[in-house]
């Protein structure tokens, strides 16, 4: 099957031999033109552990994809490391991050008229970013995941890099010293790989197994280990036969298939960071998805991963229990996942699934039994209000108390939420309130891990509420709501909420209000004035230009 490049190469003559020589440069030879054209996107880099490992996956996928009839043609993409700037201004970038991979690969993949495309990411953007472009090009498309990092050991216990953000709350609250703090530092992240509990990276990786652009079980493997970079080479091999097939993600990325990766999300515990993302996906693929539909899916769905943050297990552990198809068929067998979705195989989920037992094995209790699970329903939930009536997500498992209504704490940015945390200021009772931190108003919608995982090391993530228009790590767990819509920076209600103010979240109702009589809240939003943008140039003015609201992914193109 000539590519849509060389055919016009062929059609078009003498004129584009120009073209031919310059193919001839980087290794093309006279039989090499009438084959597919694929690209591979590496987001390879040592800024993050998550990505390090990415370069030896992008050579086993380029030689086995040149083996088996294609010509590979790699390219780089970028990555930023969420854990690395959590908590500093770098951590605008990240979301930006997500809208500057996926266009980077839909430019090179138009601009080279590729066949197809292979994308190999680690860190949290990398996966949501190459998804987006493989919906806008609509060319057969595989994601390679870097892997999951093993996990850290100290005094017995295992370690993510959330237990690094814990201590810091710990070591505040004068329950861990400096030598304790320096400890779990040095042992959390101990080689490459993503954030090992099922965080963003994890979760995303997942979703896209659940869709079929994944293979099966690669979501769960460790980085470091020999099938991680054998199922890289899989993936090359079954992508040219998806080329000569004609399976396109148009096919793959149906409303169906994103019920699936919700379905997963919520069995796996996965992290807030989903909703944002899928809606992202759906917008490319112009399949009609909305953050209600998560709301709908939760409540039919169990919890049956044990999983970190706010479970016990880390996905390597999953990985030894089963992995995602696993969990993909427990939900099959018992009517809450499509079985007749296609996979980038040619096969459907069904028949993918087929040999997999229907219940996990009983000498595990990293995935729970149906009968018998985490929690009944899924732990995410989207929570309307005044405060939020385009809706906004909560997490909340493992809290056991979903309620709270207390005296509001208003803190303009993250920065001076956290210097009330490492000062003592925030008390049990309390409802952090962060602003000016969603999309537009950040801009970049920042993760809040550092002050969630300081109240949590405290002590405090049962007794202290936080609503923030920004984001949150999918390592957050507590009584936190985030992506609350619409955001302080177009005048939504978050905007106006006064220091002391009653302040009521009600997973149970799915509420999140401001306890103010409706003629008060007209009064202030009659006064409130939008506030000067905090960057006029680049990429970060640029992005809060175009992003819409969170509610609808956060998206650049809408």
């Amino acid at each position: 099957m000539p590519s849509n490049f060389n055919s016009k190469i062929v059609t078009q003559g003498v004129q584009r031999s120009p073209n031919r020589a310059m193919l001839r440069a980087v290794g093309f030879g006279d039989g090499d033109f009438d084959k597919p054209i694929v690209g591979i996107a590496n987001a390879y880099s040592t800024i993050t552990p998550c990505n390090a490992g990415l370069d030896t996956l992008a050579t086993r996928a380029e030689h086995a994809a040149r083996a088996a009839g294609v010509m590979p043609q790699t390219f780089g993409t970028i990555t930023i490391s969420d854990g690395i700037s959590m908590g500093t201004e770098g951590m605008k970038c990240s979301l930006v991050s997500r809208e500057v991979i996926a266009d980077s690969i839909e430019t090179v993949c138009r601009g080279q008229s590729m066949d197809g495309v292979l994308a190999i990411g680690g860190c949290d953007k990398n996966m949501p970013g190459a998804m987006i472009a493989f919906a806008r090009l609509n060319i057969p498309a595989i994601f390679v995941y870097g892997g999951t990092i093993k996990p850290g050991h100290h005094h017995g216990r295992d370690l993510t890099i959330v237990s690094s953000f814990e201590a810091v709350g710990e070591f505040i609250a004068h329950r861990i010293d400096a030598a304790e703090l320096l400890a779990v530092e040095r042992n959390a992240c101990p080689g490459v790989g993503s954030c090992g509990g099922m965080y963003t990276a994890n979760t995303m990786a997942s979703t896209f197994e659940a869709m079929g652009l994944s293979l099966p079980y690669s979501s769960t493997m460790a980085a470091e280990d020999a099938e991680k970079s054998d199922s890289a080479a899989r993936s090359a091999e079954v992508l040219v036969q998806a080329i000569h097939k004609q399976i396109l993600p148009a096919q793959l990325l149906t409303r169906k298939a994103f019920e699936n990766a919700i379905a997963v999300v919520m069995a796996v515990g996965g992290t807030t960071n989903a909703v944002l993302h899928l809606l992202a996906i759906a917008h490319a693929m112009r399949v009609d998805l909305s953050i209600d539909d998560f709301e709908t899916i939760s409540r039919r769905v169990p919890v049956l991963g044990d999983m970190k943050p706010s479970g016990r297990y880390v996905v390597t552990d999953l990985h030894r229990a089963g992995g995602i198809p696993q969990v993909m068929k427990m939900l099959l067998e018992h009517g809450v996942l499509h079985g007749d979705c296609l996979t980038i195989t040619g096969e459907t989920i069904a028949e993918v699934l087929n040999n997999v037992p229907a219940e996990p094995r009983s000498d595990q209790d990293v995935i729970h039994p149906w009968h018998n699970p985490v929690y009944p329903q899924g732990h995410l939930s989207i929570l309307k209000g005044n405060l939020a009536p385009e809706g906004s997500v909560a997490k909340i498992s493992g809290i056991k108390n979903p309620k709270i209504t207390g005296a509001a704490r208003v803190f303009n940015s993250e920065e001076a939420c956290m210097e009330a945390i490492l000062a003592q200021n925030i008390k049990p009772g309390d409802v952090v309130v962060i602003r000016y931190e969603g999309p537009k108003g950040g801009p970049g919608m920042r993760e809040m891990l550092s002050p969630t995982a300081a109240l949590v090391g405290a002590g405090m993530g049962e007794s202290v509420g936080l609503i923030t228009d920004g984001r949150f790590s999918g390592g957050t767990y507590g009584l936190v709501v985030g992506h609350v819509a619409p955001e302080a920076a177009v005048g939504g209600t978050i905007a106006l909420v006064e220091e002391g103010d009653s302040i009521t979240i009600d997973a149970e109702a799915r509420l999140l209000q401001l306890n103010i009589s409706d003629e008060e809240l007209a009064r202030r939003r009659a006064l409130w004035q939008p506030p000067n943008p905090r960057y006029t140039r680049g990429v970060l003015a640029k992005y809060a230009r175009l992003v819409s609201c969170a509610s609808l992914g956060a998206v650049t193109d809408a």
